[in-house]
């Protein structure tokens, strides 16, 4: 049976952490499985529209490692690739959903992945195929967050859905503030003025000039995924 969703075409923005699991470095089979099993049944039930933008955190970082002395170029296209590595792991498992998946890289790797042309990955939408966006902007000093916004903005998405550890956006981090409160709704003006780091201010300006609203929410939260999308009154809406 089809349900019918709010949106028609969605960014998902999952962040490497998020792949890890429990482990958090490398990437946990059974979370991967169990994203993917979610990412499938939500394409097969709604009909939605889906691409996704993967992180690279859980294999390299490229700030942190220019913090430890590395040139930040260089370290920032080693976190593009740590986000292809993830990209590729994504697509297997969501295809054995019987879902089509492409992978389109921002930096050709033509064996492994399709380069990114904007009107290909509207084409792939349009006939149903789950479309991974990896290698970032292709640019360094740009971040996950940042390419989330761009694609979502070039191929008109309707909403960026934010999959994080945690259920949403706080005043302050639940893991030191345990009186942290969870915030439903507010403005990305909100975002910038209390610098609350959901996303670097390079991304959530790109949300605000495209008028792209955003919904943080719990990806470990079996149903979550479908829930946003059905319009659940879940995690934190931000516009």
């Amino acid at each position: 049976m089809t349900e019918k969703p709010v949106y028609s075409r969605v960014i998902l923005k999952i962040s490497g952490e998020a792949l890890s699991g429990t482990n958090g470095y490398g990437i946990d089979p059974e979370m991967i499985q169990k994203i993917a099993a979610e990412i499938s049944e939500v394409v097969k039930t709604t009909n939605v529209e889906m691409a996704i933008v993967v992180g690279g955190g859980n294999i390299f970082r490229g700030i942190a490692g220019s913090a430890k002395g590395m040139d930040r170029g260089t370290a920032d296209y080693m976190g593009m690739l740590a986000t292809v590595i993830n990209a590729l792991a994504l697509q297997d498992a969501i295809e054995k959903f019987e879902i089509e998946t492409r992978v389109q890289s921002a930096i050709e790797m033509r064996q492994i992945a399709e380069p990114y042309i904007r009107r290909r990955a509207i084409r792939h939408l349009e006939k149903g195929r789950v479309v991974i966006f990896a290698a970032g902007t292709g640019n360094p000093f740009f971040s996950t967050d940042t390419t989330a916004a761009l694609r979502a903005a070039e191929i008109g998405a309707d909403v960026i859905l934010m999959a994080k550890n945690v259920d949403g956006i706080y005043d302050s981090d639940p893991e030191i503030n345990s009186n942290a409160k969870k915030l439903d709704r507010l403005s990305y003006i909100d975002l910038l003025n209390n610098s609350l780091r959901v996303m670097d201010f390079t991304a959530v300006s790109l949300c605000m000039d495209n008028e792209i609203p955003l919904k943080v929410f719990a990806v470990k939260k079996e149903g979550n995924i479908k829930r946003v999308l059905l319009g659940d009154k879940i995690g934190t809406s931000v516009s």
